[in-house]
């Protein structure tokens, strides 16, 4: 029996050309995209350094741009720093933190348990962090520092306690967001009561906490937060390597060799940590960290789960909608004693409300609404 003749001229080389073609489309897709990653990501940034400057140099006393570089750079006089360093900026920088942890934290929650719905203010880790700072407030008059440590408690034991009712040998997306749902609905009745059962002074105060506001936070707030991101940003970095093979599915992950539960407890809870320091530094904040991750991965599609683009998208959304609160939508005179300035959680309820809404309805066209 003969043996074929060994394959030569145009056919073997069309034979190697088609995969190196291939090759080189995949790698001209993967640099063309992460060329567009970099500049939403840049885009992002100078916006939020724009909204940062427009925050320090607006407000009842307006303070030229180049007065608030001079008191950047310390060459300002006394009332000029006075004005933008310790009046505006740590509330500012708040913000931007705020916005991040919230940000990362929702893109870690959606792209992880791959629901769109799935964000801290959803599925009820913000909930814990109210009831106790509300049991904080009401039983031991806590506020301040105390009253921040008391929500981020709350928050990480809501965080323990969904993914304990969740486990069924081990944990899977669409379980822990109905556990999540449950447990937040509980959870909210809980603040409801304790708010009924409250003399009238503690009551307005919880409820100016829980709608989430950046009112006369100063230096001795946000280092603590500063502090916290400081820890926690490496540490989710470090986690998140292992986030998209999970994105792919328990048993793909599990094909490919990753440890699927040990990974998801790791960024769960980063993310239950991120949403509870930044709930502890400004109360729940609604929406942000349930609107940053989508709208991030629309400016940058296939990149995942886009983690810095949110985290930036976040930080913006917060700057945005506090200048809004204190200089657009002043008109609201509050029973807070804090009049001319609305929470900015009211702000991002207003732009994530009907977020939701469309949400629901894209959903049920397409038949994903039950």
């Amino acid at each position: 029996m003969t043996a074929p003749a060994a394959t030569s001229g145009p056919a073997a080389t069309s034979s190697v050309s088609v995969p190196t073609e291939a090759v080189r489309e995949v790698a001209r897709v993967r640099r063309n995209g992460r060329a567009r990653y970099t500049l939403v990501c840049a885009v992002l940034a100078v916006a939020t350094l724009a909204a940062l400057c427009g925050s320090l140099a607006y407000g009842d006393m307006a303070v030229p741009l180049s007065d608030v570089f001079a008191a950047l750079t310390g060459r300002a006089d006394a009332a000029t720093w006075f004005i933008v360093g310790e009046l505006r900026m740590p509330r500012a920088l708040m913000a931007i933190l705020v916005g991040v942890a919230f940000g990362i934290s929702g893109a870690i929650f959606q792209s992880l348990l791959r629901n769109p719905l799935a964000s801290p203010d959803v599925i009820g880790i913000s909930s814990g962090a109210s009831v106790a700072a509300v049991l904080a407030s009401s039983l031991f008059a806590a506020s301040g520092a105390l009253l921040s440590v008391c929500a981020l408690a709350g928050a990480l034991l809501a965080g323990v306690l969904i993914y304990a009712l969740a486990w069924r040998r081990g944990v899977t997306g669409s379980r822990l967001v109905l556990v999540g749902v449950g447990i937040g609905a509980g959870l909210s009745s809980v603040v409801s009561y304790l708010m009924t059962r409250s003399e009238v002074t503690e009551a307005q105060s919880a409820l100016l906490w829980l709608t989430g506001s950046l009112n006369g936070r100063s230096w001795d707030l946000l280092r603590p937060l500063a502090w916290a991101l400081v820890v926690l940003l490496p540490l989710t970095y470090l986690a998140a390597r292992q986030l998209p093979v999970l994105q792919l599915g328990d048993d793909t992950a599990a094909g490919l060799g990753g440890r699927t539960q040990r990974g998801r407890l790791q960024l769960l809870g980063c993310a239950v940590a991120l949403a509870g320091v930044a709930t502890a530094a400004a109360g729940p904040v609604g929406f942000v960290a349930f609107v940053a991750a989508p709208v991030a991965r629309r400016l940058a599609p296939g990149r995942g789960a886009s983690l810095v683009a949110s985290g930036l998208t976040g930080a913006l959304l917060m700057l945005v909608a506090d200048f809004a609160a204190q200089h657009v939508l002043d008109l609201v005179d509050l029973p807070t004693g804090a009049a001319g300035q609305l929470p900015v959680g009211v702000v991002t309820s207003m732009i994530g409300a009907p977020y939701l809404m469309w949400l629901l309805v894209r959903a049920n066209r397409s038949g994903q609404g039950g």
